[in-house]
């Protein structure tokens, strides 16, 4: 008993209520703060870091794409590396006052949180 007509083999789909899973539609677009809007929030922590003690920047409402360019100038600035996680951008060591002072000149609302 063969059959040409075998549903294992067929992947194809005849209807699909809300198209690719990957559908550009159905993203959620971040909105686009201009610096003077944004309340940023500068800390130092260590918590699962291995006691290494990072500068974290939160509170930031802009695209990924300016974000990237932002942590470049910043590890830039401190000389020291960084990184991107979660909208939240981390550097290497305790910058507190600096970054604060670079982020105010680049037109943001920065302020130190926490000890």
């Amino acid at each position: 008993m063969s059959s040409s007509n075998s549903k294992s083999s067929d992947k194809s789909f005849v209807y699909r209520e809300f198209g690719n899973d990957n559908s550009a539609a159905t993203e959620r677009p971040i909105p686009e703060l201009p610096p003077q809007q944004q309340n940023l929030k500068v800390q130092a922590s260590r918590k699962g870091r291995k006691g290494k003690t990072v500068t974290v920047i939160s509170g930031f409402q802009a695209k990924p794409e300016t974000l990237a360019d932002l942590v470049k100038q910043l590890k830039t600035q401190c000389g020291t590396g960084g990184t991107l996680k979660d909208n939240e951008i981390e550097i290497q060591g305790e910058h507190k006052q600096k970054i604060v002072e670079i982020l105010i000149e680049l037109g943001y609302k920065a302020k130190i949180s926490g000890g």
